[in-house]
């Protein structure tokens, strides 16, 4: 279902306790539970981050949170539908800066938890192939975000 990688990071139990509540409801949310794909989170620095936005989308600064998706939106629903999943297909790959995440709840005024719960569900979405360039995009994107975060009573 996931994999968690830490990039120049100590392991933490936190982050991954974290990740398996959020990632299992997203699974659970999506009927994606009974398949074998898999997601792998990098959770890293923010000079790492800095390093990876740079070579992979040619922007030259730090951000919370990469996604990498395997799949076009329409190829991955398709999938879903008819169950054409190989033997652990990968999702794709989520990357997150911890001391963004750390800075980010201090400055929206909610737990680290809530932020670095966000953080996945929001990286988890892209990989489904869902985005925020339109507002119809983002509202689309936003609600299922919060159903999310909600079933798992996760609040700002």
């Amino acid at each position: 279902m996931y994999e968690i990688t830490y990039l120049d990071l100590k392991e933490d139990k936190l982050y991954e306790e974290i990740a398996q509540k959020v990632i299992e409801k997203c699974f659970e949310i999506e009927g994606l539970s009974n398949t074998q794909l898999i997601i792998t989170i990098t959770l890293t620095t923010p000079e790492n981050i800095k390093e990876i936005n740079k070579k992979y989308r040619n922007i030259d600064k730090e951000t919370d949170v990469l996604s990498f998706p395997m799949f076009e939106r329409e190829e991955l629903q398709e999938k879903i539908k008819n169950n054409q999943f190989t033997h652990e297909d990968v999702l794709g790959d989520i990357v997150i800066s911890i001391e963004q995440v750390k800075k980010q709840a201090v400055e929206y005024g909610h737990s680290f938890e809530r932020e670095l719960s966000y953080m996945m569900v929001h990286g988890f979405y892209h990989l489904m192939g869902y985005d925020h360039m339109t507002e119809e995009e983002k509202k689309e994107m936003r609600e299922k975000e919060d159903k999310v975060l909600g079933v798992l009573k996760i609040t700002r």
